[in-house]
């Protein structure tokens, strides 16, 4: 397929940025997004799942449905490897999201109606000897199309744009936000029909966080699905011990997606998606 992904197509549409990004993070989910943009807008253009076989009979229909599925899909802390724990709270209000303010500080809204179900789990490698308290966080989201779920990358772009320093809490500030995305077959991305990276610099006034850190936010598309996975830096941890507690998490929640969605080889294609009405409470 040759198609530059939504994330770097519409870099051009949102602001004539570089083809190799600037891109912003999103908190819970540790994430963020403001959906209303999005629906207001035409959508990017319907693109084939080449990653995985995804059977429609197997996709959630509800709410309900949606949010065991992420539940599942989601790692725990022991996925990030010695040390980690819950850090309460441990799973966002499943009612609502993230949302990027016009005076760049995140908060919490009601879920937009392209968005089936989402949750963000919060993970934390306590203080020891040298290094603060790393945090971490992981996020699975459940739109209704393949589309509404591309515009939710394309949207980091245009966050990062429009606020390239960002409050998340009141005592937690990221800056400096670049990003780095990859279609499918690009930059070695051989698992996800979008990969977006971003990077940037965390301070976080807190004790035992020790100033101006690295930060990482890294997110996947397949289908209607958002996979995300972040560290915020302390002192202590360098970027690259960063990524490397985020790796096998985020491979773990790819793997998993996939087992749940992946079509059967023994089920005949073209198969009809369950008809089931949306569950909206």
């Amino acid at each position: 397929m040759a198609r530059a992904g939504c994330a770097v197509g519409m870099c051009v549409v949102l602001a004539g940025c570089t083809s190799d990004g600037s891109g912003e993070p999103r908190e819970s989910a540790s994430a963020k997004k403001n959906s209303a943009t999005a629906s207001a807008s035409p959508s990017p253009s319907p693109t084939p799942t080449e990653v995985v076989d995804i059977s429609p009979a197997r996709l959630p229909n509800t709410r309900a449905q949606a949010t065991v599925l992420i539940r599942d899909v989601l790692p725990g802390p022991a996925d990030f490897g010695p040390g980690a724990v819950r850090r309460p709270p441990y799973e966002s209000d499943p009612r609502r999201w993230p949302v990027l303010g016009e005076d760049c500080v995140w908060e919490q809204r009601g879920l937009p109606k392209d968005v089936l179900a989402t949750l963000t789990r919060s993970y934390e490698i306590p203080a020891s000897g040298d290094r603060g308290p790393l945090r971490l966080s992981a996020v699975v989201t459940v739109h209704r199309t393949p589309e509404q779920a591309d515009w939710e990358n394309a949207e980091v772009l245009e966050e990062m744009m429009r606020c390239p320093e960002q409050m998340l809490r009141s005592d937690e500030l990221i800056t400096d936000l670049r990003n780095v995305p990859a279609s499918f077959g690009e930059s070695g991305n051989e698992f996800a029909e979008d990969s977006l990276t971003e990077l940037g610099s965390y301070t976080g006034t807190a004790e035992g966080l020790g100033g101006v850190n690295p930060y990482i936010w890294e997110q996947t598309r397949i289908g209607q699905f958002t996979l995300a996975v972040s560290a915020k830096g302390v002192k202590g941890w360098s970027q690259a011990d960063l990524f490397d507690r985020l790796r096998d998490p985020h491979v773990g929640m790819r793997s998993r997606l996939r087992g749940a969605i992946e079509r059967d080889p023994s089920e005949p294609s073209g198969g009809a998606k369950d008809d089931t009405r949306d569950d909206r409470r």
